[in-house]
């Protein structure tokens, strides 16, 4: 059974959660941003995918030069001709996971 000391620490620590991911929303939806803001966050999707793809296509260990995955890596110059001549998101995701799959079966088929 439950303690209620146990129910309690869930649930403050499910509110603890909660309200950071929800406060913004709201101050955002009645207050507004500054414009300064506004042109800072239009940069941050692109940062944040350059991120991803960097991360997925490097592997590191400590004290030492990041490693490129080769394969990862070919497969995302033609994955983002793809997103920025198709704007399609569906698409390019799409295209890419049969890329990599594919570079990586070819891979594997010649022993590389």
């Amino acid at each position: 059974m439950i303690s209620k000391y146990i129910l309690l620490v869930i649930l403050l620590s499910a509110l603890v959660t909660w309200i950071p991911r929800v406060l913004p929303f709201i101050l955002v939806k009645y207050k507004g941003l500054p414009p300064i803001v506004e042109r800072f966050l239009k940069f941050l999707p692109v940062s944040i995918i350059f991120a991803l793809i960097l991360s997925s296509v490097t592997s590191s260990q400590s004290g030492h030069l990041p490693n490129f995955k080769w394969l990862d890596l070919m497969a995302v110059f033609p994955t983002s001709y793809v997103a920025f001549k198709y704007k399609n998101l569906i698409a390019t995701v799409l295209f890419g996971v049969v890329l990599v799959a594919l570079l990586r079966y070819l891979a594997g088929s010649l022993g590389l």
